[in-house]
């Protein structure tokens, strides 16, 4: 194993609500695919509502990369076809039967395939999107070469779930999804590992990789972090990066020839009565999670983790790329000069209250923003929870004046707005930071396309 990586700089949100290391099926009727979790993905429908599909049955492409397609991950029926704005298509719900019938895209022998036969299958099969590529966090380009690969094996962000327990008893499915990983770049694959955490053997024993250690506070768990340390990106670099879960569905596509998205859920939060995790297919509906499992009152569903996860309904779906649902309190009460009394029990980032004082302490915190809008001002604070070697508020301000010469010299190519949410949490301006970046990568995408 290589030396262990230190982050220094970044922050530790403690929240009540960990999940307790019990797994229980989900048993969820209802399933969707969301186009919008797919950033620059502009879908064409391949299905009708009533059709009946497969586990891995084709319900859209995208227009503009017409070889990608989005596959069902059961099989059943589709029950809704739901848009917004504009027709803008938003989810497509499918109801399952309850038979888990899955197309048979044929077990392979690795060692007989070669990178365009490989990406073919995945292609075909619906895999090839759990692949995202930096700069900019789409769905990686099949036409591509990568100059890496990253695989992150641990979260460091609040009430993280457990990538250990997530992969425990599936090594066969790890190593098969690293060894298909290994075909499809020319450079190296990196498994990073938490340095005092991680102690599962999957991770430790794994072939076919470079493994390192992180350590620090959030983000020392983000792709982006590991990125500027192992193989920084330059302009025109390209890197892939895929979680762990979605290592083991590519293994199961080669050796089982079945798109089988089955994975662990974590729920977690200060309003769940048990926080646990869910083993379900991928875009579950959340409801069978929360009926009678969480408090009264308003409570904010959310699709990932606090910091940068999507809002939902109580009977809304996961994300496809989360592994994660958290139920906080809704923040919409005001405080009258809620500035001006001690503050004792709230959290602070500053010593503005006396929180400092119970570094260990967990919080129930909730999603009032405590305060209205004001002037984006240099504080110089974001500073101690960014780790990268750039200028996070130059470059926010290059974004929003739209100087896209400046936002290549600030390093809009090496983050993305996940790295920017504790920076949003900080903030005593109340600016959508993450927004303000996503923004930039999606004007820089279309710059340089």
């Amino acid at each position: 194993m290589s030396s262990v990586y230190s982050i220094k700089k970044g922050l530790d949100i403690k929240l009540l609500g960990d999940a307790e290391k019990t797994v229980v099926d989900l048993n969820s009727r209802l399933f969707a695919v969301k186009p919008v979790d797919f950033i620059g993905c502009f879908p064409k429908v391949l299905v009708q509502e009533g059709a009946e599909v497969k586990a891995g049955s084709p319900l859209f492409f995208d227009k503009y990369r017409n070889d990608i397609y989005y596959t069902s991950p059961v099989s059943g029926k589709i029950v809704e076809i739901r848009r917004g704005a504009k027709r803008k298509l938003l989810e497509i719900i499918i109801e399952t039967d309850g038979k888990n019938e899955m197309l048979d895209f044929g077990i392979s022998d690795l060692s007989g395939m070669n990178r365009e036969a490989i990406t073919e299958k995945m292609l075909k099969s619906g895999v090839w999107p759990v692949l995202r590529q930096r700069p900019y966090s789409v769905v990686a380009d099949p036409k591509d070469t990568p100059k890496s690969i990253f695989i992150p094996a641990f979260d460091s962000s609040p009430l993280a779930p457990d990538f250990d327990l997530m992969v425990h008893g599936h090594g066969d499915e790890f190593q098969a999804g690293l060894d298909v990983l290994a075909k499809l770049t020319t450079g190296n694959i990196f498994l990073n590992v938490h340095a005092q955490k991680t102690v599962s053997k999957v991770f430790l024993n794994a072939k076919n990789v470079k493994i390192n250690s992180f350590q620090g506070p959030h983000p020392s768990g983000n792709v982006s972090v590991h990125i500027s340390r192992l193989d920084p990106i330059n302009k025109g670099d390209i890197v892939w990066y895929v979680y762990p879960q979605d290592v083991m569905t590519i293994g199961r596509l080669f050796t089982t020839g079945k798109y089988d998205t089955t994975r662990l859920v974590a729920l977690t939060g200060s309003e769940v009565l048990k926080p646990r995790y869910f083993k379900t297919p991928a875009g579950a509906s959340v409801s069978n999670m929360v009926k009678d499992n969480v408090k009264k009152g308003k409570l904010r569903f959310i699709s990932g983790n606090v910091l940068t996860g999507d809002k939902i309904e109580k009977d809304g779906f996961l994300g496809f790329y989360h592994q994660q649902i958290t139920v906080i309190p809704e923040g919409d009460y005001f405080e009258f000069l809620g500035w001006g009394l001690p503050g004792f029990g709230k959290w602070s980032f500053s010593r503005s209250f006396p929180a400092f004082l119970n570094p260990d302490k967990k919080y129930r915190l909730d999603t009032n923003v405590h305060g209205g809008k004001r002037a984006f001002v240099m504080t110089g604070e974001f500073e101690k929870v960014f780790p990268f070697n750039i200028y996070p508020l130059q470059l926010i301000k290059a974004v929003l004046v739209q100087d896209i010469d400046l936002m290549e010299n600030l390093g809009i190519y090496e983050i993305d707005e996940e790295d920017f949410a504790l920076c949003e949490v900080i903030d005593t301006s109340k600016t959508e930071i993450q927004k303000i970046i996503r923004d930039g990568l999606d004007m820089m995408r279309k710059e340089m396309s």
